[in-house]
Parts: C-alpha cells; sequence; structure tokens
C-alpha cells in the first residue's frame, strides 16, 4: 500500500480483515494529507454529480453507520458520525427558488428533505443570520471528525497485523513488462506481487509504471479555519454555495474551503483566509466575536472528469485507489470494499465503474 491516508489505510485494514499480509507506506504521516485537512462533511447530494458517481456516493454513505461502529469497535476511537442531516442555506429568493427544486429532484430519487422558511431555518440553527430566505434540511447526511478517523483506521490496521511506516518514501514501482515486482522504498526494496497506489494528489507522480497506468490526477487546494465557540452553539454540518461551517464535539466550528489550482503549494494564504471569514460571517454572523484557533490547507486529488481511479490497471498487480477530490472522507468505506473485491476477484456492482480512463489520463501525463 502506497500512502496510508483514511483511503489507503481503509483499503490496508480491509485487504488484512480478508487475510492479506498488509505493508503501508507514507511518506509523511498515516492519516495526515487530505484527510487531516478536510471537514469530513458526508453529502452525497451536495451537488449532481454523474450518475455512476452519485450512486456510489449513496452506498457508500448507507455504509457509514456500521463502518464507524466497526472501525471504533477495532480500534477504540470514536470518529463521532453524525448523520443528523445537512443544512443549506439561501440568502435570497432566488437561491430558495432552487432549494425548492432541488427537494423535488431528491424527493424523486427516494431521498427526504424538508424545506424550511427563515423563520423555522434560524430556529433550527440560532447562529444563522435571521435575515435569510430559508433553508433546506437534507435528511441523512451528516458529518464525523476525519482526523479522528485516520487515528482510528491507524490503529485499527496495526491492531489487524497491517505494517504502517510512517516517513518511509517509495520512490519507485519495480516490475518487469507484465508484472508488478516490488517499490523501492526510502529504507530499502521491498517484494511485492500487489501494489496499491493510494498517494492521493501525488498518485500521478510514481516512477516505474507503464503511462497508461498514470492516473489523471492533479491537486486542488483548499484551505480553512476553525473557530472555538461554546459547545453545540451549531449541530449541523450548514453550507451555502461558497462556504460550509462543520461542527466538532469539542465546540470548535470549522469554515472551508477554497478550491484553488495552485499545483503542490499548501500553504494557506491571506486571501484564502480572509475570504472564508468574509463569508462564513456572512452566513452566521453570531460567530463574529470567537476565536480563531486554527487555519491550514491541504490539497485533494482531483481528476479531469471528476470520478475517481478505483481498480486494476494494465499491470499486472497494480491497483489504484485515488482522485476523490472533495468525496475521500464520503468514500472511504464503499471504496475499501470495492478494491479488495477487485483485487480477490469477487463480484462488486460498481467493479469497473472508475477504472482508470485512458481519454482522461491523456489530458495530464
Amino acid at each position: 500500500m502506497i500512502g496510508a491516508g483514511v483511503i489507503g489505510l481503509a483499503v490496508a485494514l480491509e485487504l488484512s480483515m480478508r487475510g492479506a499480509n498488509v505493508r503501508a507506506f507514507d511518506s509523511g504521516n498515516p492519516g495526515g494529507a487530505a484527510s487531516w485537512a478536510g471537514a469530513g462533511m458526508l453529502a452525497p447530494y451536495l451537488e449532481e454529480p454523474p450518475e455512476a458517481l452519485a450512486g456510489f456516493l449513496a452506498h457508500s454513505l448507507a455504509m457509514y453507520a456500521t463502518y464507524a461502529r466497526d472501525v471504533h469497535a477495532a480500534s477504540g476511537i470514536d470518529p463521532e458520525l453524525q448523520l443528523n442531516g445537512i443544512l443549506r442555506v439561501a440568502r435570497d429568493e432566488w437561491e430558495m427558488e432552487r432549494l425548492r427544486e432541488r427537494s423535488t429532484r431528491l424527493a424523486g430519487a427516494g431521498v427526504a428533505s424538508t424545506v424550511l422558511d427563515s423563520r423555522a431555518t434560524v430556529e433550527l440553527e440560532p447562529a444563522i443570520d435571521p435575515h435569510i430566505s430559508g433553508g433546506l434540511l437534507v435528511h441523512g447526511e451528516g458529518y464525523l471528525d476525519n482526523r479522528r478517523l485516520g487515528r482510528a483506521l491507524r490503529r485499527a490496521c496495526e491492531r489487524a497485523g497491517v505494517r504502517v511506516a510512517e516517513q518511509t518514501a517509495v520512490t519507485r514501482v519495480e516490475a518487469d513488462e507484465r508484472r508488478v515486482l516490488g517499490l523501492q522504498t526510502s529504507a530499502g526494496f521491498v517484494a511485492a506481487t500487489t501494489v496499491v497506489n493510494a498517494m492521493g494528489a501525488w498518485a500521478s507522480q510514481l516512477p516505474g509504471v507503464p503511462d497508461d497506468c498514470v492516473p489523471s490526477v492533479f491537486p486542488v487546494r483548499g484551505q480553512m479555519l476553525a473557530l472555538q465557540a461554546p459547545k453545540g452553539l451549531m449541530r449541523h454540518a450548514t453550507y451555502t454555495d461558497d462556504v460550509y461551517v462543520v461542527p466538532r464535539r469539542d465546540g470548535r466550528l470549522l469554515i472551508g474551503a477554497t478550491t484553488e489550482r495552485a499545483g503542490f503549494d499548501a500553504r494557506t494564504t491571506a486571501e484564502g483566509i480572509h475570504g472564508l471569514l468574509e463569508r462564513g460571517l456572512r452566513v452566521a454572523p453570531a460567530l463574529r466575536g470567537f476565536t480563531v484557533s486554527e487555519s491550514w490547507a491541504g490539497l485533494r486529488p482531483a481528476t479531469d472528469d471528476g470520478l475517481p481511479a478505483i481498480g486494476a490497471t494494465t499491470l499486472e498487480g497494480y491497483f489504484l485507489a485515488t482522485g476523490h477530490y472533495r468525496n475521500g472522507i464520503l468514500l472511504v468505506p464503499a471504496t475499501a470494499r470495492l478494491l479488495a473485491d477487485v483485487i480477490e476477484g469477487k463480484p462488486n456492482a460498481f467493479a469497473g465503474t472508475f477504472a482508470l480512463r485512458q481519454e482522461a489520463n491523456s489530458l495530464n501525463v
């Protein structure tokens, strides 16, 4: 396993539970990078993605209650899952009409939601600007603490016998013309017949594989900040078209996130943080007096066609689990099961759906 973010750790855990001998390598700290930097929203209905991805997102959400419980039991660390709905806020009547239309489409897909007028929205979340036009609560969505999930997955992996090597870079895949032979790492050569590239935004940077096995993955920077607020001030993840606010049990409120094509530059910037504060306070002006306790940035692994790359490649023994963009935390359980099934040759309804797309790959190689 190359990469020990939440996707890599989840796949490693799944394979280990099925009897595989698994080693995971991470050039930094396991559970770090985009896994650490996100907000942990579980929102398959936030946007309207392509049909294949929409089904996969919904499938993964349906797995989450059981998955979080199992990871908690295996690790002793609670990822603090909350599936109490995500609130979308409309700041004017035009946005409100869009939310009504969205509710109608969700109902047609069997997804429950409640349209709220201005008063009902503020009653649900009193910190929100009372002058907003209303909101839409999409039931069954929610959030978790992604940093706790990363720690929980690492501990569960270690308890399951996965050997996790941190600060150990994989410098090259060694392969012959047909199949994988192993990995060159900063600690030496490691023989392997199965290799999974779960390197996130760096997945296209791995030497040693054929060009047609290189995923079309590139980094998109997301900046975020946290406010220290009283516990329970906000209970629902709250979203508008340009900002979201996600609560934590300890009282912190996460405000995110920018979307920037900045290469592998993971700095926070004055402009980015200023913009987040401005937009966040426009939605919830009651937060104006709270302390900014933290700010950070992460690099999301995006693809040209907006779909993740999950599955086999033309190089025997070489598999991909990357390109999840803003859905990495949401897709943890479904990705782990899908890739483990593909590796074992077991049936899976999504097998082949996210195989490497050569026409997309050619754009960024």
